[in-house]
């Protein structure tokens, strides 16, 4: 059976797998990325590490064994490349995580009145036209050119194009230099009015202050770049030239590797970040919130786009800090020994800034409410349980915008593999939990259906069926009292310390700097 080789380029490192043209995912490498902080809420990666862990994760592969129909790629979405006319980045890559053009993207989006941080007009021009507006925050890729122009004016002038993670590493596999219409809508540059026909907008990019030649070639979704270069063929170890479809953002992959590909089916995603999210077939915005239907993967549908921060990268801090030598399963097991609600203890995991329902990039994380008796098992417990109110908090923006509840919700990403996790989303979300087998492979499972797509051999319909469920998880009554006065005080949290916040966040960047 012929294989697709899809690549998962994630915050943590690259992901590379063959998976069947059936959905089977039969192997799996990862190799991981550093990640460079930086003073102000800089957040880089360089994509030459990219490129050789992409190489070195591929090579361990049975690419020699195993007949390959195509290259696909996915990955981190919202990151800026500045690259020459050939692709060749002129440095670090700007990625979602970084905050650095706050400034610049709260001059951009103001004026003399404003609303929620948006001069009236120009919010209610990229609303209709795009489906949303700039992150006040500054964390997309928007923000990050201005940013580059105003910071870094040397790099600007130099760069021939500004384009996504997941484009740079589809041109280093095909050499060909483009975007797609999903992957682009982050730039708020795109009238997507029309998800068959989306297209750059001469008066968002003028708006922007920006040139159109900046901005690299827009196809459609799973579009297919070219053939595999034959530089790329032999770093890679492939013995066929095989065509490369072009990327995609991880939240649309993921969304198809769930399994809930129809109208209103959601899946949760629990990685470095996560999302609660469904295909939804009608365009809508909701800013205040900051939830939108944005172009999907998908032809002529529309994706629920909504994201929060920092979900297994917490779990990850977490480990480093309580068990270094144990891992994950450490984590799991301190947690199963802890009552729900961990008696009282409170974890809030904002531990980057928060975007869903809040776009706030100086809200900070904590531990609460911790005593002479709080235990390890109750930070551990706590920690799962915080990910999980975070992620009610985001669930009740997503089903007011949706207009209806959903359920069940396929339970994807990393954080899925926890049997525990699941139940406790369950008993906190109040819905029931479909946790899906290979759930860490979500996104190249989707990925390469996709590229499937693209290709003309798979219809959307041939969709349905392809991810199993390991698990179904439903909420306990019995637990439902103790999260909701927990929810209660999370939320509240949020609302009593924000003087605090800024007052530390101050403390912390001067300390940094």
């Amino acid at each position: 059976m012929d294989s697709v080789l899809a690549i998962d380029l994630g915050t943590s490192g690259a992901k590379v797998g063959l998976v069947t043209t059936a959905g089977t995912v039969r192997e799996v490498a990862f190799e991981p990325v550093p990640l460079h902080l930086h003073p102000g809420g800089g957040a880089e990666q360089r994509p030459g590490d990219w490129w050789t862990a992409t190489v070195n994760a591929a090579r361990s592969l049975p690419l020699d064994r195993e007949p390959v129909r195509a290259v696909a790629v996915t990955g981190q979405w919202a990151g800026t490349v500045a690259v020459d006319e050939h692709g060749e980045p002129l440095g670090d890559a700007i990625i979602w995580m970084d905050s650095r053009g706050a400034a610049e993207a709260r001059r951009l989006a103001g004026g003399r009145l404003r609303v929620a941080g948006y001069e009236p007009r120009k919010l209610v021009r990229w609303v209709r036209r795009t489906g949303g507006a700039p992150t006040l925050s500054g964390r997309d890729p928007l923000g990050h050119i201005l940013w580059l122009r105003a910071a870094r004016p040397d790099l600007y002038r130099a760069a021939a194009h500004f384009v996504e993670p997941v484009d740079w590493l589809g041109c280093k596999l095909s050499g060909r230099l483009a975007t797609t219409a999903p992957t682009a809508t982050l730039h708020w540059l795109t009238d997507t009015r029309d998800a068959a026909r989306v297209r750059y907008d001469d008066e968002l990019v003028a708006l922007a202050g920006l040139r159109r030649e900046q901005l690299p070639e827009l196809l459609a979704a799973n579009a297919v770049l070219g053939p595999l270069t034959r530089a790329a063929q032999q770093e890679l170890g492939l013995p066929e030239p095989v065509p490369v479809v072009a990327g995609t953002p991880d939240t649309m992959s993921a969304a198809v590797g769930s399994g809930a590909v129809a109208d209103h089916a959601a899946h949760l995603y629990v990685g470095t970040s996560s999302w609660l999210s469904c295909h939804v077939p009608y365009k809508r915005t909701d800013p205040l919130r900051s939830v939108a239907s944005l172009p999907s993967a998908l032809p002529g549908r529309w994706l629920v786009s909504c994201e929060q921060e920092t979900a297994g990268a917490s779990v990850e801090l977490l480990r480093d800090l309580l068990a270094p030598g144990d891992g994950f399963a450490e984590i799991d097991r301190l947690a199963a020994s802890a009552p729900p609600g961990s008696h009282g203890t409170l974890f809030t995991p904002w531990l980057n800034g928060e975007r869903t329902p809040v776009d706030d990039h100086v809200v900070r994380g904590g531990l609460h409410n911790l005593t002479l008796a709080t235990r390890r098992e109750d930070v551990a417990r706590a920690v799962l349980e915080g990910v999980a109110l975070n992620a009610r908090w985001m669930q009740h923006a997503v089903e007011r915008f949706c207009r209806r509840r959903l359920e069940p919700i396929a339970f994807v990403g990393g954080g899925a593999r926890s049997a525990l996790w699941a139940q406790i989303m369950a008993d906190v979300l109040g819905r029931t939990v479909h946790r899906m087998a290979e759930p860490e492979s979500a996104n190249l499972r989707g990925a390469a259906a996709l590229a499937l797509l693209g290709l003309g051999d798979l219809s959307v319909a041939g969709l349905h069926g392809r991810a199993p469920v390991a698990g179904e998880h439903r909420p306990q009554p019995s637990t439902s009292g103790v999260y909701d006065e927990l929810f209660a005080a999370f939320r509240g949290s949020y609302r009593a310390s924000r003087r605090v916040r800024s007052r530390l966040a101050a403390l912390r960047e001067d300390a940094l700097s």
